[in-house]
């Protein structure tokens, strides 16, 4: 893996699994995280199994990503400061939050943990689990989830399942577990 203590941190709420058939759903997600964070590249990675160019969103990409019959759509939304104030007109209906963060940038945590816990003090996102993608962790120097889950104040939120993979968006390592992880909260739900 990644030669780290443990690759991903998380607060689960008690899983069930019910009996019969799976049906076929529509599941909102946000991808949010700061300016070059790599969330679209996230996104077509899902998609498309490999790395493709991406330029900074402006607005959102919305695509459709299909996991052992369960579709979520998935909304990449542009993280330039002048567009994080208009986050909020994604949230409704949303029923995961997959907030990627920039592993290497020490120095912007602060604002992606006011981001993130601003986020879930939201009316709209009251029953959102969030996924933290500790995105870039092929790079020297790249916080570990620990570390970025003490930065984030993880451990104060109780009120939403969370969990943090360590991934790698240009190679896909850790993102079919987040895949996982997203299918698995919306069984729970």
């Amino acid at each position: 893996m990644y030669g780290k203590e443990r690759a991903c941190v998380c607060r689960q709420t008690p899983v069930t699994f019910a009996s019969g058939h799976e049906m076929l759903s529509e599941h909102k997600v946000i991808v949010v995280g700061l300016d070059n964070a790599g969330k679209t590249t996230i996104l077509y990675q899902f998609l498309t199994k490999e790395a493709v160019h991406t330029s900074p969103t402006i607005g959102s990409n919305v695509e459709e990503i299909i996991v052992r019959n369960t579709h979520f759509m998935v909304w990449d939304i542009g993280g330039q400061e002048s567009l994080r104030a208009s986050w909020y007109s994604y949230y409704s209906n949303t029923e995961i939050i997959l907030l990627v963060v920039d592993s290497t940038d020490r120095e912007r945590l602060p604002i992606t943990r006011d981001e993130l816990h601003q986020m879930l003090a939201h009316e709209d996102l009251q029953n959102a689990a969030v996924l933290i993608l500790a995105n870039k962790q092929d790079m020297k120097g790249s916080m570990t989830v620990a570390e970025i889950s003490q930065c984030l104040t993880l451990n104060s939120i109780t009120s939403h399942p969370w969990h943090v993979q360590a991934c790698c968006a240009l190679t896909g390592e850790g993102l079919p577990a987040c895949l996982d992880w997203m299918k698995s909260q919306v069984v729970v739900n």
